[in-house]
Parts: C-alpha cells; sequence; structure tokens
C-alpha cells in the first residue's frame, strides 16, 4: 500500500464514520423528538394539577375555619357544662341543708 492508496483509505474512513455519526444524530433527534399532542397533554395535565392544588387550599381553609368554630363552640359547652355543674352542686348543698334544717326541727 502506498501512499496515496492510505490516504484515499483514510479518507473513505473517515467519511463513513463521519456519515455513521450523521445519520446516528439524526436518527437520535428523530426518535426524542416532542410531539405536539405531548405538549399539549402536559399543558392539560399542568392546568389539571394547578386546579387540583386550588381545591386543596380551599378545602384546607375551610377545615381549619370549621375546626376553629368547634373548637371554640366545645369551649363555649365545657364552660356551660362547668356552670351547670356548679349549680347543681350548689343547689345539691342547699337542698342537704334544708333536709337537715327540716330534720332538726321535727
Amino acid at each position: 500500500m502506498n501512499r496515496t492508496e492510505f490516504i484515499i483509505a483514510t479518507a473513505v474512513i473517515l467519511f463513513v464514520a463521519f456519515c455513521m455519526g450523521w445519520f446516528a444524530n439524526w436518527l437520535a433527534h428523530r426518535l426524542s423528538r416532542v410531539r405536539q399532542s405531548d405538549v399539549a397533554d402536559l399543558d392539560r395535565m399542568s392546568q389539571e394539577l394547578h386546579e387540583a392544588e386550588e381545591s386543596r387550599d380551599q378545602a384546607i381553609t375551610y377545615m381549619q375555619q370549621r375546626e376553629a368554630e368547634l373548637t371554640a363552640q366545645l369551649t363555649q359547652t365545657e364552660a356551660e357544662l362547668a356552670a351547670a355543674m356548679d349549680g347543681l352542686r350548689a343547689a345539691r348543698q342547699e337542698a342537704e341543708e334544708l333536709r337537715a334544717l327540716v330534720h332538726r326541727t321535727e
């Protein structure tokens, strides 16, 4: 193999390698290309996710308000119960004192 044949063989090998690289690059881009329908699906899913997050935030806010209302109502009910129990205790004590007074006067 003389010098000219070696240069031609090297040039052919480099050209074939270049063509194979170019074809591989074209094929990779062709296979990984994003379709318009995929972009539309992603947009729709992101919008649905945003709406779901807003609904969740509204539900959390409602639950916190409702919990605060129920806590206040429970506190008020407990206070009323304590007042009623104190009143009942006082009434029982008064009833016992009156019974004792009636038994002493008899």
